[in-house]
């Protein structure tokens, strides 16, 4: 059902991120063939994307997810996974919906699976597109490698924030570190905009303080919580005690980490390396690429990062102004990067 969107009106500042979406992080070939993935909340960037599209001169499909179902979707609708695996390319371009997170699961295990080069812009806005989708990704690429480099050699790093984060985690060298800069291989999926370098602890300790944002349908809810920060304690890799003064966040909170077994264990460390981000917008899709570090509890992306236990579920954590050591090294000042 290829909808036609080329007669929908969108706003030219839209086009450099689409741009850079399709030329830079894809590198889209005239010969290959898109699967774009969009919703009616999302079509002025879909129809952005088709732009830029059209211009390469590929063959293409686009599914509108409420042309299946209702939202939240209860699966993935099979003629969109089947389309999937004809393409070299695809795009999820729509809003997050509260319970989607197992049908994006299962659409990125599809992409891991064919190994189709992925760009996953969940709950992607217009600001997004005109900020964190602008950046220049060749050099955040360079940087995302100086770091992987660095990381893949710790066994430790320290972060502190001016809002009470202090923690130390411990890295296992079973456990591999994965760049998503924004340039997507056909090996790792990566979110657009992209801008990070993960893994999955061995072990966290400490405090972190999320006066950023947290993820999934939550952070719609939410927003920036600079103001109402949610306070972690961590033990063995697992929330100890919450503390915030919104109560419906913490109640919120708590009842996303405590699904599963494993919903309230560390299962993925990061640091954003988005130079081209400069403030929390309230938006995770943008926001957890701000230079610095955010932890997520939940699926540690055990197929990337060799991790031996999975979730359902997966919730980011983002802080602000951080100073990060790997061992002795310090590499973050406030949030700056000091490396040459």
């Amino acid at each position: 059902m290829n909808q036609n969107l080329s007669n929908i009106d969108f706003d030219p500042e839209l086009l450099l991120g689409a741009y850079n979406a399709l030329n830079v992080c894809l590198r889209l070939q005239p010969e290959e063939r898109l699967t774009l993935i969009t919703d009616q909340d999302t079509l002025e960037i879909a129809a952005a994307l088709i732009h830029e599209i059209k211009k390469i001169g590929s063959e293409y499909r686009v599914f509108i997810l409420e042309d299946f179902m209702s939202r939240p979707l209860t699966h993935m609708p099979l003629q969109i996974l089947d389309d999937l695996k004809h393409s070299q390319v695809s795009i999820f371009a729509a809003l997050s919906r509260t319970a989607e997170l197992k049908i994006r699961i299962a659409l990125t295990a599809l992409v891991n699976r064919h190994k189709i080069r992925h760009g996953h812009m969940v709950d992607i806005n217009k600001q997004i597109m005109r900020e964190g989708m602008c950046a220049d990704f060749k050099q955040i690429d360079e940087l995302s490698l100086k770091i992987l480099r660095k990381a893949r050699k710790a066994r430790f790093v320290r972060a502190k924030s001016r809002s009470g984060t202090d923690i130390k985690a411990e890295f296992s060298p079973e456990l591999k570190w994965i760049k998503t800069s924004g340039i997507i291989s056909p090996d790792k999926w990566g979110n657009l905009p992209g801008g990070e370098v993960f893994t999955s602890p061995y072990n966290i300790e400490g405090v972190f303080v999320v006066d950023g944002v947290v993820g999934d349908y939550l952070c719609k809810e939410y927003g920036d919580l600079e103001k109402t920060p949610l306070t972690i304690e961590i033990a063995d890799s697992r929330i100890e005690n919450l503390a915030c003064a919104n109560k419906e966040l913490l109640d919120d909170f708590t009842a996303y980490t405590s699904q599963d077994e494993n919903s309230d264990r560390v299962g993925e460390f990061a640091i954003g390396t988005n130079t081209g981000v400069k403030n929390i917008i309230g938006h995770i899709l943008q926001d957890e690429k701000l230079p610095g570090i955010h932890i997520a509890f939940g699926n540690p992306y055990a197929e990337h990062t060799g991790q031996s236990w999975k979730s359902t579920t997966h919730i980011d954590c983002v802080g602000r102004n951080f100073d990060i050591w790997m061992d002795d090294e310090k590499i973050m000042q406030d949030g700056n990067f000091l490396l040459a």
